[in-house]
């Protein structure tokens, strides 16, 4: 069976691009990686760098435009990219996130082919160093080192929805932060789409999207989203999320979030109580 497609999108942020297309290369036939320019902020450094390392991966790049931090269009990169080939499989993941799956991706492939499924879900992990500090992180850090704590505060701290759909036919149309799929015009949102008859089912397999956006540079990241001052971006999201963080220290206070906090490595049933996040995740 042919492996799936990825398709990412970046232009912004650099430090964890390289550790990302290396968890991937070897589960993919290929990698599109969208490299937008801002038109608002300044990102000629850094869309520069996704260019170099892009090209060290043997990366399909597409270039593309946007206001800083519109989550919409980074949404619509992601359904333009997949419709280029829409009866193929795609991993659809941002440039910090590292899916673990329960089994081989092209096994799950060729269970959804053979139900009719045709996407496949998940939810976030928090990342996050010792005592809920924000590690320190270049292009050659081991992510899964420097982040040795798997959690779950950014829904709880400022809503964020925790869903994400990983794998998809590339015609299926994934919603604003690629959480949920779009059939027909009908998000699948909650009681929408537990039981929707294209979803892989999620007592079968759900997918743990390890995120790694909490390193030394997210604060500044933080407040230039909450600056922008836009619905598109979040903004307002961001800054609860912020206010959290300044309140705490400048860290999470994860004594808060201890009943989804482990120490975890880079293994998918090393998360011991991952079903019960799931579940938890799914209900939001």
């Amino acid at each position: 069976m042919k492996k799936p497609r990825l398709v990412t999108v970046t232009g912004s942020r650099t430090n964890t691009l390289r550790q990302m297309l290396s968890h991937y290369k070897d589960m993919v036939s290929e990698i599109h990686l969208v490299n937008y320019r801002t038109l608002d902020i300044n990102n000629k450094e850094s869309f520069d760098r996704v260019s170099e390392i892009a090209e060290e991966f043997g990366c399909i790049v597409h270039e593309r435009e946007s206001d800083a931090f519109n989550w919409i269009s980074v949404t619509h990169f992601y359904n333009e990219i997949k419709n280029l080939y829409p009866d193929d499989w795609w991993i659809v993941a941002d440039d910090d996130e590292l899916h673990l799956y329960w089994d081989d991706v092209n096994s799950i492939i060729e269970d959804c082919e053979n139900n009719g499924w045709e996407f496949v879900t998940g939810g976030f992990i928090d990342k996050i160093g010792e005592g809920g500090e924000f590690p320190f992180v270049d292009e050659n850090t081991d992510l899964w080192e420097a982040f040795p704590i798997s959690s779950f505060f950014r829904y709880p701290m400022s809503g964020a929805c925790p869903n994400k759909v990983t794998l998809c036919k590339g015609r299926i149309e994934i919603t604003s932060g690629q959480h949920y799929a779009q059939i027909e015009g009908q998000s699948t949102w909650r009681w929408q789409g537990w039981n929707h008859p294209l979803r892989y089912p999620i007592e079968r397999g759900f997918t743990q999207v390890h995120h790694f956006k909490w390193d030394k540079s997210v604060v500044d990241r933080i407040k230039a989203v909450a600056k922008i001052g836009q619905d598109y971006s979040y903004s307002r999201e961001y800054q609860i999320m912020l206010n959290g963080i300044e309140d705490y220290g400048y860290c999470i206070d994860l004594e808060k979030y201890k009943e989804f906090t482990w120490k975890s490595e880079k293994s998918f049933v090393s998360f011991s109580n991952w079903n019960k996040l799931s579940k938890h995740i799914v209900s939001i």
